[in-house]
């Protein structure tokens, strides 16, 4: 039976050998700092970390599923190391512990009984925080919940416990210090100020020159409010900026770019040339000439973020699931997904799972019969999931696109610009209106690792 520990608080330790390991949200690393009693490493080989996997009587042990773990020998610990600190490292150095569920620390023995438990509450802006430690007291093991969060940088941290940092970044160059102005005798004539700091007509007397200047082309009306003749304006006492447009006047169209992506208009499919699709925007899903198109491969993608950090260089594995939802009139009612590979009806296929993200091209497909699609489903929407809960924060280059399976030919893509803080992503949909397929890019965030979690929150997206 485990015991749990508050900050603080220590427990014997009577066993040999134990396993320090972290269960959180986020994507993180664990590492272990072997220090005297001074505090401070002897050498590098006491750092334990991703890119130097084993020290002195401590090994970090991969965990394919999650976070690696702390193998700590008691007996292979040097007699003149008195604490081993296990540290956790947000993979987001931007990101904090606030943003999340506590993470949880565990002491178990070599067969994989927990001996302790302890909930690292009370972080907020850390991303780097001390879990716990296994030290040395009169001979004996124990082992003590520290949970001090560390607002100095990993470097800090490191450095701080004697570790030498050969390649951390150089100090950026010293900001070039410009010559002095000259200096200007005073004048018996004060300068006008310049005109972009003068409000429109309402310039003080005694700063407005004899003649008063024609009001600065940004205070004019946009050329597309005028027409032939422009519109009769207020007197010169009142600024045109306050001017409202009466009710009975129909206000000028905005322009087209201000449109928002539903009223975009559709576009049409061209062989040979991919359409580039902005969020909301709208395809009928025909070919050149008319024709219905019958099979679709919906291909998405997504490249983990490569990581530049003071100890190399390494790729987090992201595990992403593409997921197709099937709606009836808004009822939920099949999904294909890496556990269901083919929807009941058989129309849609999933073509496999990919755990990384690693590659060129689509990381997950899916095949789509619009023939076989049953009558009665209406909306087919395509999402994409973290199953380990890493945000989209920690991923580039996401898309999904159309392909003609007949000819294996790209008709449309969707591209997201920019990471989002949200563990899913709802990337497009296929959907009938007026007895014909359409598809629509999405591109809206979700809180969802997996399908199951994504589909109560996907009512927003069935109407067209």
């Amino acid at each position: 039976m485990s015991v749990s520990l508050a900050k603080g608080q220590n427990g014997p330790l009577d066993v040999s050998d134990v396993v320090v390991s972290v269960q959180l949200a986020a994507a993180a690393d664990l590492s272990a700092l072997l220090v005297t009693s001074n505090g401070k490493v002897r050498s590098d080989a006491d750092f334990v970390f991703f890119n130097q996997p084993t020290g002195p009587g401590v090994q970090l042990v991969p965990n394919p599923g999650g976070i690696a773990s702390l193998r700590v020998s008691l007996a292979g610990v040097p007699a003149d190391i008195e604490q081993v600190r296990a540290v956790i490292t947000l993979d987001d150095a931007s990101s904090n512990f606030g943003r999340s569920a506590a993470p949880t620390a565990r002491v178990s023995d070599a067969a994989g009984n927990v001996l302790y438990e302890y909930v690292i509450d009370g972080l907020t802006t850390e991303s780097i925080v001390i879990a716990l430690e296994v030290y040395r007291r009169q001979g004996a093991w124990k082992v003590r919940a520290v949970g001090q969060g560390y607002a100095g940088g990993f470097a800090a941290l490191v450095t701080d416990h004697g570790v030498s940092v050969d390649d951390a970044p150089a100090p950026p160059p010293p900001t070039p210090v410009a010559a002095p102005a000259p200096i200007t005798p005073p004048s018996s004539v004060a300068p006008t100020p310049p005109a972009y700091n003068q409000p429109p007509q309402q310039q003080p007397s005694y700063n407005a020159p004899p003649v008063p200047p024609a009001p600065p082309a940004y205070n004019q009306p946009p050329a597309y409010n005028q027409g032939p003749t422009p519109p009769a304006y207020p007197p010169a006492q009142q600024p045109a900026y306050n001017q409202q447009p009466t009710y009975n006047q129909a206000p000028p169209a905005p322009p087209v770019q201000n449109q928002p992506p539903a009223q975009q208009p559709e576009v049409s499919l061209v062989k040979g040339r991919p359409v580039s699709l902005t969020k909301g925007q709208k395809v009928t899903l025909r070919k050149e000439g008319g024709v219905a198109l019958t099979m679709i491969q919906m291909g998405l993608g997504w490249d983990p973020i490569k990581k530049s950090g003071l100890f190399g260089s390494r790729t987090a594995d992201v595990d992403l699931d593409a997921s197709a939802l099937l709606y009836a009139d808004g009822n939920l009612v099949d999904v294909c997904y890496y556990g269901q590979l083919t929807s009941k009806d058989g129309s849609v296929r999933h073509m496999g799972d990919n755990l990384t993200g690693d590659g060129d091209g689509d990381d997950e497909v899916m095949l789509v019969d619009l023939q076989r699609v049953p009558a009665h489903v209406t909306t087919v929407i395509f999402t994409v999931t973290s199953y380990r809960g890493h945000t989209f924060e920690q991923v580039s280059n996401a898309f999904c696109r159309l392909v003609d399976s007949t000819t294996n030919s790209e008709l449309a893509r969707y591209t997201l610009q920019g990471g989002m803080a949200f563990t899913g992503m709802v990337m497009a949909k296929v959907y009938r209106a007026n007895g014909e397929w359409k598809l629509q890019a999405i591109g809206e965030g979700i809180q969802a690792k997996h399908a199951g979690e994504a589909a109560p929150q996907l009512g927003r997206f069935l109407t067209a």
